[in-house]
């Protein structure tokens, strides 16, 4: 199943708390009231840690600066109505206006994947 990748860096006028608080607390409420017109199924926020948790492997490997967070989104595949369609719409548009307040969009990539699993040792009871 395909579903969003979106690899969020942060305005530079905002630190990573206050990026990742109103991510959370403001933009996170926003896109659940909109889940519906999208049809999503699962939407997963990975907030990054301190650059001291992850400093040490991003030098090893001559990484570039870090993301902020990454978002993931996983939606039901179906044929939409029209109305559905401009919901939709309507609902995007609110929330991209909402991730001109605290994302650096430009250097934030957004993509769509197709996950291939290679090992699973658990079950994650959020998975999708």
């Amino acid at each position: 199943m395909a579903h969003l990748m979106f690899c969020l860096r942060r305005l530079p006028h905002l630190t990573r708390e206050q990026f990742q608080d109103y991510w959370r607390d403001v933009h996170g409420p926003l896109v659940r009231s909109h889940a519906q017109a999208f049809g999503l199924s699962a939407y997963v926020q990975s907030h990054a840690l301190p650059q001291e948790a992850s400093g040490r492997l991003a030098l090893e490997r001559g990484a570039p600066p870090s993301f902020d967070g990454v978002a993931q989104l996983w939606w039901q595949e179906r044929q939409r109505t029209a109305g559905e369609k401009e919901a939709a719409r309507l609902a995007n548009a609110e929330l991209l206006q909402d991730e001109r307040r605290f994302i650096d969009l430009p250097n934030s990539p957004i993509f769509l994947v197709e996950d291939h699993e290679v090992l699973r040792t658990f079950v994650d009871s959020r998975a999708p």
